[in-house]
């Protein structure tokens, strides 16, 4: 069998193979899926590729399968591992740290002005991916960024440094690291001006450079073997997937709630009523990603926050019965009553995100008397909610669970409104469709419709085709 285009998703337990025919028609089509153990800790990612291979020939009823692009999404190997140094933690820190959390990164540290002893240290023992260098606005201060690379220069590791600082600093900056003897990429200031946020080159940039380094990881560098295309950080690939659905739909926020983390996806500029009394710039596509809150892994993290008792509330059981569940808890829930206790887990993860991840109404005083401002991300104008991820697209009362997240606001919380359309990635391809759409946009808008049910010619056409 011939499939236009194999994505495979490489996460650090479980390698998911999804396949799409008909890229260059009207209307793509999903084929099927296959999935495997991943290998990546074996030596060898392509043992589990193999294997997922194996897997969806069997779903499919094919002894060949045959392909003309083969791309792929990786959290394998830790995921996309980065620390990130600026200036100010509120001003060039956090538009760093917005530009790497968009790419995809998992964040392992964070620090501002002059690296200290015991950060360098740490530096050191993280071993990141890549190191994300930034600090001065444009023709501001010079000096913190240069020390900060002559620090890390020094190091001895093999890491690339992305610079997006004081673009007075660029020549610089590519002399001390190219003296090292490591690779270095100058990017447009992530913070050119106060209040002004430039981090979609930077964005760019950072998966460009994990697609060229992930081969080096552990077990990873046999996948351009089989892999032909490109290959992005998984949860980046869902931000490109929420990217393309904003230009195509409109204002839209992503939940994607895993066995180990709660990631959450905005694209919205917000509200002009709002941005009048925003305290500081928000990026319009923002990524956080809450490592606590995950309903597998993490699971006992979401308990502490709900309570027991509470669980039991509202399960209408007892505390005995909610602890042998905590006890007999297993990454895909097999009866009712498993289902019921993952759906307690997965509405507190997203009440929680949606709580971190959303900007709020604030009183500020001063000698001018109260003035109300707003800080943060501002989602009111949300027309969207996109639910993605094992749980939300697999749970029955997934739409239930957005909807009491929406309702547990307490008044100034800049959330989304009540009747902003919930839409379920039916097909659970999100990621998938992130990578292909930097080669078929078109195709995986398509495919994302029809995962989405939403209305489309392609929809009923494929519908019809399956009934067929």
């Amino acid at each position: 069998m011939k499939i236009d285009v194999l994505v495979a998703e490489i996460g650090s337990t479980t390698t998911v193979i999804n396949g799409f025919n008909n890229i260059g028609g009207p209307c793509p089509i999903f084929v099927g899926q296959g999935q495997a153990p991943t290998s990546v800790y074996e030596g060898d990612v392509n043992i589990g590729l193999t294997q997922a291979l194996e897997s969806m020939k069997e779903s499919l009823g094919v002894k060949d399968l045959s392909y003309d692009r083969f791309l792929a999404t990786s959290s394998a190997a830790g995921g996309l591992k980065m620390t990130v140094h600026g200036l100010v933690y509120d001003m060039t820190v956090k538009a760093a740290k917005e530009a790497a959390l968009g790419a995809g990164a998992n964040i392992h540290m964070v620090t501002s002005g002059r690296l200290r002893r015991t950060e360098i240290k740490k530096i050191k023992e993280i071993n990141p991916n890549i190191i994300l260098l930034a600090g001065g606005v444009d023709y501001g201060e010079r000096d913190t960024a240069i020390y900060n690379a002559e620090i890390i220069a020094d190091l001895g590791l093999d890491v690339p440094v992305i610079y997006a600082g004081n673009i007075e600093n660029q020549d610089e900056i590519r002399e001390i690291f190219e003296e090292a003897g490591m690779e270095v990429f100058i990017v447009d200031n992530v913070y050119p001006k106060i209040d002004q946020l430039n981090i979609a080159p930077t964005r760019e940039v950072i998966q460009d450079v994990f697609e060229k380094h992930i081969i080096h990881a552990a077990g990873m560098e046999k996948v351009r073997d089989l892999v032909n295309g490109s290959i992005v950080p998984t949860p980046g690939a869902v931000m490109l997937a929420s990217q393309l659905l904003y230009e195509k739909i409109g204002d839209l926020v992503t939940f994607d709630v895993g066995g180990a983390t709660t990631d959450v996806h905005s694209v919205t500029e917000g509200s002009e009523e709002i941005s009048r009394i925003l305290i500081s710039p928000e990026p319009k596509a923002k990524r956080t990603v809450e490592g606590d809150l995950g309903v597998y892994v993490n699971m006992k993290n979401i308990v502490e926050l709900e309570g027991v008792e509470n669980i039991a509330k509202k399960m209408k059981t007892t505390t005995g019965e909610v602890e042998m569940l905590i006890d007999r808890h297993m990454p895909i829930p097999k009866d009712d009553r498993q289902k019921e206790f993952v759906e307690v887990l997965t509405e507190k993860a997203v009440c929680t995100s949606l709580l971190r991840h959303a900007g709020q109404f604030r009183d500020l005083y001063s000698s001018a008397g109260r003035k109300k401002v707003a800080e943060g991300k501002d989602l009111t104008s949300i027309q969207y909610i996109i639910c993605t991820g094992g749980a939300l697209t697999r749970l029955p009362n997934r739409v239930k669970i957005i909807q009491n997240a929406l309702a547990s606001g307490k008044g100034n919380e800049m959330y989304p409104n009540e009747d902003a359309r919930i839409l379920i990635d039916n097909d659970y391809i999100m990621a998938s469709l992130g990578v292909m759409s930097k080669e078929y946009p078109e195709a995986a808008f398509g495919l994302m419709e029809n995962s989405l049910q939403l209305e489309s010619s392609c929809l009923l056409s494929n519908k019809v085709a399956k009934e067929a």
